[in-house]
């Protein structure tokens, strides 16, 4: 489990590793060509439920913790469905990954 930390205040939000692999993608792409956005995210039971929203510009700090030190291979289908929602209106948060396509043969492998 990897933490995303958000402004001064250090605020640490508890991500996935492969999630916020992914993430870190679409935070550093949006924020590079100076966009802002939000982000949301669903709380945890231990920090009360419910959920936050946090408004992401290139003026706050942010850095991306991960537990594992190996980077994971991205879905491209994931990151562009993250991407067209941080560019919407309802701004950005994680949905499930999607099952990316086999690139030899072009069909969805089965999960078992």
């Amino acid at each position: 489990m990897g933490t995303l930390f958000y402004g001064d205040a250090r605020l640490a939000i508890p991500v996935d590793d492969r999630a916020l692999a992914h993430l870190k993608v679409i935070f550093v792409n949006k924020l590079r060509r100076g966009e802002s956005f939000t982000y949301s995210w669903v709380k945890s039971p231990a920090e009360g439920h419910g959920r936050s929203t946090v408004w992401v510009s290139p003026e706050i700090a942010l850095q991306f913790d991960f537990e594992g030190s190996k980077a994971p291979a991205l879905n491209r289908r994931w990151l562009e469905e993250l991407s067209q929602l941080a560019s919407s209106g309802a701004g950005l948060s994680l949905t499930d990954e999607p099952v990316e396509p086999d690139p030899a043969t072009g069909s969805i492998p089965v999960v078992s």
